[in-house]
């Protein structure tokens, strides 16, 4: 599975027809994380190494693609599968859904899918997560900041693609650039995020699409965007 999103997430990633991905499951479950039955002393350290280290190809190369992925979360989200929503840049969830780091209690704590989860919310939460294994409820999660929105089950996908088709609606090349920079400034002190950001402005004013977004606007009109790198 983990091999499966990784090659459909980056199926025809520099075509510029691309503009999001959302990634949904089918059944109760979103994801319940790594098989565990994968990690018996029988098939060895090599292999255990190869699963992780695909998961975190994964879970790295959500947050470098130049398009946003949103998640689509309708039901339990646990172990890797939080920290799969941890990684996308958006969540949307409905309110039946679920999430938890539950390794701790089956004596594999889970360190990586902390990574993520770390990122997305306060300390406490995470950690009580992390040394509890218990879930949190979807409205919990959008209040310590897991999610983005919550709605009714029913609503789920069309206010998934509401937002998905919004973003359709802007220049591709103008929200690969804000995605890169947010995700390498938001490990930066203070000073250096503004220096960077500072010189990614100026860079974005220079694209053709910035142009036009201005131009449009001036003009009060939609603007055209040719979403060229240039």
């Amino acid at each position: 599975m983990i091999q499966s999103l990784q090659k459909d997430i980056l199926h025809e990633v520099d075509d510029t027809n691309l503009r999001v991905i959302v990634i949904a499951a089918n059944g109760p479950v979103f994801s319940s994380g790594h098989n565990l039955k994968e990690f018996t002393a029988a098939h060895g350290k090599s292999y255990h190494a190869d699963v992780f280290n695909a998961c975190v190809k994964l879970m790295t190369t959500i947050q470098t693609i130049p398009v946003p992925v949103i998640a689509q979360v309708n039901g339990l989200a646990t172990a890797a599968g939080c920290q799969l929503v941890a990684s996308c840049d958006i969540a949307i969830a409905s309110d039946k859904s679920k999430f938890a780091t539950p390794g701790v209690n089956v004596g594999l704590f889970c360190s990586t899918p902390a990574v993520a989860l770390a990122r997305a919310v306060p300390k406490k939460v995470a950690l009580e997560m992390l040394f509890t294994g218990e879930p949190i409820s979807a409205h919990e999660a959008l209040m310590h900041g897991l999610v983005s929105k919550v709605v009714h089950e029913e609503n789920l996908e069309e206010e998934t693609m509401k937002i998905a088709q919004k973003i359709c609606q802007t220049s591709r090349t103008v929200v690969a650039l804000g995605k890169a920079t947010f995700y390498k400034q938001i490990s930066q002190s203070l000073e250096e995020a503004y220096r960077l950001t500072s010189q990614v402005m100026l860079q974005n004013l220079m694209l053709r699409d910035g142009q036009e977004g201005i131009e449009a606007f001036t003009q009060k009109r939609k603007p055209i965007w040719t979403n060229s790198v240039e």
